[in-house]
């Protein structure tokens, strides 16, 4: 029997439908750790006295730690496993938001916000491969692209806490809010969240073979007599140089800079679509809704494509996706001022810009071995976070040139269509739609 094939081709179970759920569920409360300090600046910026460009400095620091994170300490999960590396994410996290609050200067809460963002960072990767490896090549996208939406619920859920707690009980608590539901998901994840078939399989730890079986019953299969022969002399220790290796080096490579680029995009256009609408003479509430459309937009988009992408196939539906995404760009750079139009656009673009790159942690989370596959993931969060830090300094400088917002727009607009046409150029066969003659038959055997 093999084993990996029971998940690959067999049907949807109570178990990787709980893995899901617990994974959304982290994946939300990241949300809510990475955007507590946005939510939160103005009051410590006026308990403390601080401008805004130390503030910048605060706001970068999760994001350094973030990309550090997904970088370096993600890929160790390709190592003790996913499980594990969820485990210790979940109790830096912790620590870290709960100390967020007690802090007493400026240097303690930008140290604070880095192992916050260490953890996150970390978790991120772990909860990909995760999802990944415990659902169908069928339903594999549609499973990611569900368990990523979490993140923007976590974001809309701290602003909804923290209106509610700022003025009850100060800047503080929503730290302390943070790090308590971190901590009350340490014990559901030890009750819920099992070990990657896939990685007991290939690393074989101490113990594999009963944490094998108990997860084979619960996926409603036979037990495992013994271990599953594995060809040792093809598992390699993860680095970043098995991502460039000559068979993956193309895949690698295109895959980083479509996430650099749509990331740089993606930031740009959510630090300054609200001031551009506002700076052409429009409301702040214009600018605001403007916001509030890119976020809904992108919402249905990540449904739209993850639906599509299990029938469809997903490296073209993604090329698609950034492409339109790149149109509406121009689209609304060339628009007038319209508040109707504005926010349509708004909404096109949010639809394909973050639809499709939310694909991107499908893509890849499928064209890396298991052995490998954090490491993969975590390296192309990782560079793709430099880009989200470079896209609003990068609008900075732009908008500072004095240059028409059209420009401005068709610049960025040509950086994403670079990114369409490299992800269009990955040749993974996971990438291929899954045939449903062999996907029948692959579940009969199994």
């Amino acid at each position: 029997m093999d084993v990996k094939k029971i998940i690959d081709y067999g049907p949807v179970t109570w178990l990787q439908i709980k893995v899901v759920a617990v994974c959304f569920t982290l994946t939300m409360l990241d949300g809510f750790d990475v955007l507590a300090i946005s939510f939160t600046a103005p009051s410590i910026s006026e308990e403390w006295g601080i401008g805004a460009s130390m503030l910048g400095i605060v706001f970068s620091a999760g994001v350094v730690g973030i990309t550090l994170g997904a970088m370096f300490i993600g890929p160790f999960a390709d190592m003790v496993g996913r499980r594990v590396m969820i485990l210790t994410s979940l109790i830096v996290i912790s620590i870290a938001m709960a100390i967020t609050g007690l802090v007493d200067s400026i240097w303690q809460l930008v140290t604070a916000r880095i192992f916050t963002g260490l953890g996150i960072g970390s978790i991120l990767v772990s909860l990909t491969s995760l999802v990944a490896e415990y659902f169908p090549l069928r339903h594999r996208n549609v499973a990611i692209c569900f368990f990523a939406i979490g993140y923007p619920i976590g974001a809309i859920l701290v602003g909804i806490i923290a209106s509610w707690l700022i003025p009850e009980f100060g800047w503080r608590s929503v730290f302390y809010a943070g790090g308590l539901l971190s901590c009350v998901m340490i014990p559901v994840v030890l009750l819920f969240l099992p070990e990657s078939l896939h990685f007991l399989i290939e690393r074989q730890p101490r113990g594999a073979l009963q944490k094998i079986n108990r997860i084979l019953i619960k996926l409603q299969r036979s037990e495992l007599s013994e271990m599953p022969t594995v060809d040792g002399s093809k598992l390699v220790r993860p680095s970043v140089r098995t991502l460039l290796t000559v068979d993956r080096r193309n895949e690698t490579i295109r895959l980083w800079l479509s996430f650099f680029v749509t990331f740089l995009a993606i930031y740009f256009l959510i630090s300054w679509i609200p001031k551009i609408i506002v700076d052409a003479g429009l409301s702040l509430e214009t600018g605001i809704n403007a916001g509030i459309a890119i976020n809904l937009g992108a919402l249905f988009g990540v449904l739209v494509l993850g639906y599509m992408s299990d029938k469809k196939g997903l490296r073209s539906l993604i090329f698609w996706f950034l492409l339109c995404g790149a149109i509406a760009m121009i689209a609304f750079g060339f628009s007038p001022i319209i508040v109707g139009l504005l926010l349509i656009l708004s909404f096109v673009i949010g639809f394909f810009v973050e639809g499709g790159f939310i694909g991107l942690y499908a893509v890849a989370a499928r064209i890396y071995p298991t052995e490998i596959r954090t490491t993969g993931v975590g390296w192309a969060i990782g560079l793709g976070r430099i880009g989200g830090i470079i896209g609003p300094y990068l609008g900075g400088i732009l908008i500072g040139l004095g240059w028409s917002t059209a420009t401005n727009f068709l610049i960025i607009a040509i950086m994403l269509i670079v990114g369409a046409f490299a992800i269009y150029g990955i040749k993974s066969p996971e990438l291929i739609v899954v045939n449903d003659s062999v996907n029948r038959a692959d579940m009969r055997r199994v």
